[in-house]
């Protein structure tokens, strides 16, 4: 996986992360990057910006580095490492990386246990969530499963309640106690929540909208829906 940016970069080394390559500019003015990649004996490849943008068009401020792809938790680890009172955000075939890098960020402050993501027809750790998550990978646990309905059917069985987001035939958020053992559901951008997910929900809750518009970026829901459960948790 190809991941670029100082910030990211200086994260990467900052935390000793296994780098299998890096591409510099001939023009980067950060030598201390260049350095601290030396020291750790990492190929770097200098290249010119033709070639850098050819590597990555996107912002790259003249470093890109070749990291192993994410590891995902598995459904296993999930229930192996599940706490007492877990607090836990199950994304519904989240689409835009960024609103998942957000989402990310959000959830480490918080210290939200575990973030589950569908496997298929979902966005995935990629660069643009790394470089939006800035700081906040290293520190969450993401879980990658084959059957988003099967992992929540299962959750359920384990004493988990289901609050799903969405706009029709729901109560207030500010309504459900999550004082207890809870899973958040934030639907797609485009679709929201998927009608067999909607089904498998204990609870399914609103943000109430007074402006004009009908709904709010996924990842600005997230926020409002995890810092609702911290501070009923306090």
């Amino acid at each position: 996986m190809y991941v670029y940016g100082k910030n990211v970069a200086k994260e990467i080394i900052s935390n000793n992360r296994k780098i299998k390559k890096a591409y510099l500019s001939l023009n980067l003015k950060d030598s201390k990057i260049d350095e601290d990649l030396k020291s750790m004996n990492v190929a770097i490849n200098y290249l010119n910006n033709h070639e850098m943008d050819k590597l990555e068009k996107k912002n790259h401020q003249g470093i890109i580095l070749e990291i192993p792809d994410y590891k995902y938790l598995s459904e296993k680890d999930m229930f192996d490492k599940m706490p007492d009172n877990p607090f836990i955000i199950i994304l519904d075939h989240l689409e835009d990386p960024h609103n998942f890098g957000a989402i990310i960020r959000t959830c480490e402050a918080a210290g939200v246990d575990f973030i589950i993501i569908p496997k298929n027809r979902s966005v995935s750790v990629n660069s643009s969530v790394m470089k939006t998550s800035t700081g906040a990978l290293d520190n969450v646990n993401i879980v990658e499963v084959t059957n988003l309905n099967n992992a929540i059917n299962k959750l359920k069985k384990s004493g988990v309640w289901i609050v799903g987001t969405d706009m029709e035939n729901s109560v207030s958020y500010e309504t459900i106690d999550y004082k207890l053992p809870v899973a958040i559901i934030i639907g797609s951008e485009g679709f929201g929540m998927s009608n067999l997910v909607k089904k498998n929900c204990d609870f399914i809750v609103n943000i109430p909208m007074y402006g004009k518009i009908n709904s709010l970026n996924a990842s600005v829901a997230a926020g409002i829906m995890i810092y609702e459960v911290i501070k009923q948790r306090k």
